[in-house]
């Protein structure tokens, strides 16, 4: 059975740091596309960060400068580090794994709150 177990989340003031973390069981992630995506209340979720084969990364413009996102294969778990947090940034942060349509995963998600 396959889990992707998200952490890390929490309330934070503006400015402040988290780091997420998504450890899977069931799949090696060094096989996957890896994302990290948002919800905030009422929006459509969002990839926010992604990692793929070789290290390449992406990042949704707005967190530019301010998120990375790692891997680390030997704890098969991806991380979203979070720094200058804004408001803005307030939403469910949820760990995505895909390598086919078929063979796609989600987390049950980390809230994150950003509010002084």
């Amino acid at each position: 059975q396959v889990q992707l177990v998200e952490s890390g989340g929490g309330l934070v003031q503006p400015g402040g740091s988290l780091r997420l973390s998504c450890a899977a069981s069931g799949i090696i992630l060094s096989n996957y596309a890896m994302g990290w995506y948002r919800q905030a209340p009422g929006k459509q979720r969002e990839l926010v960060a992604g990692i793929f084969s070789g290290a390449k990364t992406n990042y949704l413009d707005s967190v530019k400068g301010r998120f990375t996102i790692t891997r680390d294969n030997a704890k098969n778990t991806v991380y979203l580090q979070m720094n200058s947090l804004k408001p803005e940034d307030t939403a469910v942060y949820y760990c995505h794994a895909w390598r086919s349509s078929r063979d796609d995963y989600w987390g049950q998600g980390t809230q994150v709150t950003v509010s002084s």
